[in-house]
């Protein structure tokens, strides 16, 4: 299946890895890997400030507002514990490159019955296979994931659905005995003894003993659960997450297909012609310090050497001159000519000067915007594909984390917040949230999440708490001050008080 596609991703890859010239070219043929340097580039701007936000709905939960809030506070710290935990930070940078290289990535997201907590690996896209219903490509079906494993890591993962009495030499020895007895390999589910009988010990597949590398195919659907060693089944058994583990999503959209464009093919013919031009001035400005000496009217010739001091004897009527590569401005006209593809790369690449700091010149804001307006559409582009999968990973991991954790999200939503692509001014930002918050236009939280403030709730109580702090220093001030201010005034109106009741005893 899919052998265009596949073979569309080791094209790409190996492009982006640096393979730009064919194997049969002469030695000295240059490489500037713009096309890695570009890719590299546009997803450091689409990561940047990724973050989600978990928020109550009441109207789809008849729960009291408090639970409401303390579940919403709960989903927000197992997503955020869940990130921490795989690294998603690194792992969603390198997937995006991943995509925009291939053409698509995808995220398995699954419960790991040895930690015992939520598990989401980036699985190689070369193994992934869908199936999709009709031309509705929105609904997958199936998903079959697969890869290869050596005979320590089967022994390691599916120990307990292979049978025990296999030959010595199919496996290495020491392995455990499973009796017969088929329990779910790691990162599944639940341990199960629900196999049907049939496959129960199942035994290693002739073709597949004796081998180093075996290939292990998952096949997925809502419903049920296969493994394949090699072609033959070795474990049928239910979906133990009523879902398919697997978000796969394009780079780019291609209308009406499921597979996604990648960043590499538009940009390999004008890669390679800069390959070429860069390499041909090289040659040239090469042989300009090797100068070629050039004879006139000179049958023959010997021990003729270009170098400091060498002393040429020919006929009266010869000449004797250094062929001059670089005059008439020459050179001039091939750094026009790269200027020129360097300006069709930003172009296509839609990675404009600018972007990698070459400002000549200093702009304000919006005229930032409009020098580097191409990038941030792209980047809004994938942006709105890549809002879409991580909404769905994290529907899983809340729906894992209410299968294994005992944890109730009824009545909670989420959202994926995005970072701005260009840097702005906090300041400025601060006052816009400032004026939109007062305006009643949006909340407290709806400010800090667009801030990206990792944990507004939190943050919010801490506020609180200082404000309550500073109203009871307040308190407690103005009471000092009003008695202070009440024996100040005792105390200054005593002199007067007593001379008066002294002229009111004075003799006559």
């Amino acid at each position: 299946m899919d052998s265009t596609r596949l073979a569309a991703y080791r094209t790409n890859l190996d492009f982006y890895q640096g393979n730009h010239w064919p194997t049969t070219s002469p030695a000295r043929q240059l490489v500037f890997n713009y096309s890695k340097v570009s890719i590299d580039k546009v997803t450091s701007f689409l990561m940047q400030g990724l973050n989600f936000a978990c928020y109550p709905n009441p109207t789809n939960s008849t729960n009291s507002i408090n639970s409401l809030n303390a579940r919403t506070r709960s989903a927000e710290q197992i997503l955020r514990q869940v990130y921490e935990d795989n690294n998603l930070q690194q792992l969603d940078y390198e997937t995006e490159v991943d995509a925009a290289v291939l053409g698509d990535g995808c995220y398995k997201v699954i419960w790991d019955t040895d930690e015992k907590h939520i598990r989401i690996t980036a699985p190689d896209v070369s193994g992934i296979y869908a199936w999709w219903l009709g031309d509705d490509t929105s609904r997958v079906w199936r998903v079959a994931s697969r890869y290869t494993l050596t005979q320590e890591e089967v022994e390691m993962l599916y120990s307990g659905v292979i049978a025990s009495d296999l030959p010595a030499k199919a496996w290495q020895a020491g392995a455990k005995q499973s009796q017969g007895i088929a329990t779910s390999p790691r990162f599944i589910g639940a341990p199960r003894n629900d196999a049907p009988p049939s496959l129960r010990g199942t035994p290693v597949p002739k073709q597949s003993q004796g081998k180093d590398r075996v290939v292990v195919t998952e096949l997925w659907t809502a419903k049920t659960f296969d493994i394949y060693l090699d072609n033959d089944i070795i474990e049928s058994r239910p979906n133990p997450y009523g879902f398919i583990p697997f978000i796969i999503f394009p780079n780019v959209k291609q209308p009406k297909r499921f597979w996604g464009e990648s960043d590499i093919p538009i940009l390999i013919q004008p890669q390679r012609e800069l390959n070429r031009a860069l390499s041909q001035l090289s040659r040239i400005l090469e042989l300009s310090g090797n100068p070629i000496a050039v004879l006139e009217n000179i049958a023959s010739a010997e021990d003729i050497k270009v170098q400091p001091g060498a002393l040429w004897t020919i006929p009266e009527d010869a000449k004797a001159y250094l062929l001059d590569l670089l005059q008439g401005g020459g050179v001039r006209l091939h750094v026009d000519y790269i200027d020129l593809l360097y300006r069709a790369l930003h172009d296509i690449s839609e990675t404009p000067q600018a972007a990698w700091g070459g400002i000549e010149k200093e702009l304000s804001g919006a005229a930032l915007n409009i020098e580097l307006g191409s990038l941030i559409q792209k980047v809004i582009r994938k942006r709105t594909i890549r809002t879409n999968a991580y909404h769905q990973r994290n529907a899983m991991i809340l729906r894992l984390a209410e299968m294994f954790m005992n944890e109730n999200f009824e009545g909670v939503n989420h959202r994926v917040v995005w970072g701005q692509v260009l840097p702005q001014d906090v300041d400025r930002q601060a006052q816009t949230e400032q004026l939109l918050v007062q305006a009643g236009v949006h909340s407290r939280r709806t400010a800090m999440d667009e801030m990206g403030i990792q944990d507004p709730d939190e943050e919010f109580n801490k506020w609180l708490e200082e404000r309550k702090q500073i109203l009871e220093m307040n308190r407690e001030f103005r009471a000092q001050s009003t008695r202070g201010g009440a024996r100040e005034r005792a105390t200054a109106a005593e002199p007067a008080r007593q001379a008066l009741a002294g002229e009111m005893e004075a003799p006559e």
